[in-house]
Formats: structure tokens, sequence, C-alpha cells
């Protein structure tokens, strides 16, 4: 499934016609799905916790298996949570020349603290109506819930030689262009905790996720509009055929562990 990042007269994504059976995002809906998250990683949980504490009561010499199952029970929540960070996570880079390239594009969409911290994380924050969106190049974790819940959406891109700027500025103006639909045809594969998913984060990467927090903690933030300069940026995306701006919806790729 292809993500365009060029709106349509009615600023809907056309992508969500391919999942005409998903209910359109919303922030009510959002919160329906943390939730069911939240109610499916307890079922996973509290049984071994049940059973961890059951056993060292009814035999205190079976501590170490007591153990081990609360340690299970610690362990499963925190999967989930790097499943989510491994939309955030950096791809492999394309030459010198076509990042360059592409880290201007990407400069002509933000601001200069946009800029800044994006050198320093390779993180943009966006404001959103749903809350505050953090893009990567593999997908999108919006916060809400005054900052104290993440939903980790991932996207791949179809061609990988894309530079990672490149993909960072179509999934951006896709999330302008409509960001109800861009959180309906995404992958949802993590929703919990901000403080869970920041533990799972590069260091270097957990500023973008404290700023975006912190703004979503902030009363009466306003979405950041299709303004002149993202009118522009879009036009140089149209006119751009240098690569093949393609980004495709799919299952979440797990980076390879060095």
């Amino acid at each position: 499934m292809a993500l365009d990042a060029t709106p349509t007269p009615r600023g809907v994504l056309p992508e969500t016609a391919a999942v005409h059976w998903r209910p359109r995002a919303d922030a009510r809906r959002l919160r329906h799905r943390g939730r069911l998250w939240t109610l499916t990683t307890a079922a996973h949980v509290v049984p071994f916790v049940a059973a961890g504490v059951t056993l060292f009561v009814v035999q205190p010499l079976a501590v170490a298996v007591s153990l081990a199952a609360l340690a299970h029970a610690w362990i499963i929540p925190g999967l989930y949570a790097a499943r989510g960070a491994n939309v955030l996570r950096p791809r492999p880079r394309a030459g010198g020349d076509a990042e360059r390239t592409a880290l201007g594009l990407l400069g002509d969409l933000v601001d200069h603290a946009a800029r800044d911290r994006h050198a320093v994380t390779g993180l943009v924050v966006e404001r959103g109506r749903l809350g505050v969106w953090v893009v990567g190049e593999a997908g999108a974790v919006l916060v809400s819930a005054h900052g104290r819940r993440v939903h980790c959406f991932c996207v791949r891109v179809a061609d990988p030689t894309l530079p990672s700027a490149d993909r960072i500025a179509h999934l951006l103006l896709a999330l302008r262009a409509d960001e109800q639909g861009f959180a309906t045809v995404a992958n949802l594969a993590f929703s919990g905790a901000r403080w869970r998913l920041r533990r799972r984060l590069p260091a270097a990467m957990r500023p973008a996720l404290d700023a975006a927090g912190a703004l979503d903690r902030v009363e009466g933030s306003r979405p950041r509009g299709s303004d002149r300069r993202s009118m522009v940026a879009a036009r140089r995306v149209r006119q751009h055929d240098a690569h093949d701006h393609r980004l495709r919806i799919g299952p979440l790729e797990d980076r390879p562990r060095g």
C-alpha cells in the first residue's frame, strides 16, 4: 500500500480507501485502542505475577521458579516497548550528496528549532490535532494524554535507498495532509506509557521524545497547519524526481541487533 504525500482535493489520503474496513482514527478511537493494548498486556503479565506469588506462598523453596515467573512479567512489557521503539530507529543511510539534498528539502518544512533537534536526534517533532508527533525514518510516535501515553505507528519505505531526511519529509507531508488518515492507515506497533518507550530508545533520540511530552502538556497547543513554507516544500516534492518517493505501510521490521 503506497503512501503518497500529496493530499487529495478533500485533504484525505487516498490510501485510506485500501483499508476501508478500519474506522477513521480520532482521539476517542485512539484512547480505546490504547485501553485495549493495556488490557492485552495485563492479560499476559498478570498470570506470571500470580503464578510467582502463589508458588512462593505455597512452597518458599521454589523461590527460583517464582523469580523466573516475575522476571517474565517484567520482560513482556519491555519487549512490546522495544517493538514500538523500532519505528524510530535509524535505517541504512544513502550517499552523502543525496542526504545533503534531502536535508535541504526537510529544512523547508520545519523551523530552526526543529532543524537543530533533527541534527541531534534524527527525529522531527510536530504538533497535531491528536497530540504531538515524533516523526522518524520508518514511522511516527504520537504522544498524547498530557505527555503520558504514546502510540507507535509503523511505516515501511518501499525504496531502501531513499535518503533518511527524504523519508522523514514525506511522512511529515502525509501527516500534515491528513493526520487522521495517517493514523488510520499506519500499523500500530505499540501503545503504552511514554517512560517505557523512552527506556528503549537510544540516548541520542530521547530528547525528541521528551520535547514532545513537554509540548503535549502545554494547554492550548495549536496544530501547525499547512503554511506557505509547507506548500512550497510540497511543490518541491512533486517536482523532485530523483527518487521513487513511495512509502509502503507494512509490518514492523525489527532492526538487526549488532
